[in-house]
């Protein structure tokens, strides 16, 4: 069982609490969890929160010492964590523990100093205060979240929920990802890459929006050939223009969206079916399995077979 402590502190929102404890705790949600979920205090006991009410919290920091997965959802911005804090963070790292930062929670794995060098994500309203505070971090504002396999950190809010199906599809396939989001009424996966803050206003749904209506077009149709023209043909707009909206909307260019898509679907037809490599690769544009190889390595770290064994073993 991976256990997973999540953090909590005196004045933390709930709302943040509550997204890890959603996700793996699979709260009110029926079947077994894969996680053992456990809430950890630096002082056990009261917690007051801005909600009107309080919390109470049975576990300390020694929580995070068996803990496969540390959660810190959210933080108090430029606070300084605690020496003790620090340490268990920093042990539980060196052990092989994940470290997931939600929101300001990069805050607190920026003060461990083990994000030296290396990026991490935050709600893009603290990214400058974030740099300025811990100059040796690259921080990053413009993504929804990072994954550097140890650290993990996200934007504010919905990206949390986000980010955190993000691990259950690392840990357990995206076939259990989606089934979880489709119980959460929520999207199954929005990439990592996705822009935080999109200046456009969100169209008004009854609206018919061009973009919109060429990438679902673009989502059932992933088989066949698909290039620029025919996307900006199907919202009709020029190329140009097309261009620009749809990187408007979601801070990726449309063939950088479009191969995205077609991995996804790639690994959800390899965990789910067992069709051939070659087959797969067909149905999700690749055109040939060397095709879908390549990318997914590029993009996942491993090969298809790879990916298959891991997640639909036998």
């Amino acid at each position: 069982m991976h256990e997973v402590a999540v953090l909590a502190f005196d004045g933390i929102s709930p709302f943040h609490l509550a997204v890890p404890t959603l996700v793996f705790g699979r709260v009110g949600i029926d079947g077994p969890a894969p996680y053992a979920v456990r809430v950890c205090a630096e002082h056990p006991g009261r917690l007051a929160t801005p909600a009107g009410f309080a919390l109470h919290v049975d576990h300390g920091l020694d929580t995070m010492a068996t803990a496969d997965t540390i959660v810190i959802p959210s933080w108090r911005q430029h606070a300084t964590p605690s020496p003790e804090l620090l340490g268990a963070l920093r042990t539980a790292n060196a052990r092989g523990a994940r470290l997931v930062g939600l929101c300001l929670g990069a805050w607190a794995i920026a003060a461990t100093g083990l994000a030296d060098g290396r990026e991490l994500t935050t709600h893009w309203a603290t990214a400058e205060q974030l740099a300025t505070a811990f100059p040796k971090v690259r921080v990053r504002a413009d993504t929804l979240w990072s994954d550097l396999g140890d650290i993990v950190t996200s934007a504010g809010v919905a990206a949390a929920l986000d980010c955190c199906l993000h691990l259950v599809r690392t840990d357990h396939g995206s076939l259990a990802a989606a089934e979880l989001a489709s119980a959460l009424v929520t999207a199954p996966h929005r990439s990592g890459s996705q822009a935080q803050f999109i200046p456009v206003p969100v169209p008004d749904p009854a609206d018919d929006d061009p973009v919109e209506r060429a990438m679902v077009w673009a989502r059932a149709n992933l088989a066949d050939p698909i290039d620029l023209d025919g996307l900006a043909a199907v919202a009709h707009m020029s190329r140009r223009t097309f261009t620009r909206r749809f990187r408007d909307r979601t801070g990726a260019s449309p063939q950088q969206w479009l191969l995205h898509q077609r991995v996804d679907a790639a690994r959800l037809l390899l965990e789910s079916t067992d069709e051939t490599v070659e087959r797969i690769a067909g149905r999700a544009g690749f055109g040939s399995a060397v095709s879908l190889r390549h990318h997914f390595q590029r993009r996942l770290g491993t090969s298809p077979a790879g990916h298959r064994a891991q997640f639909r073993p036998g």
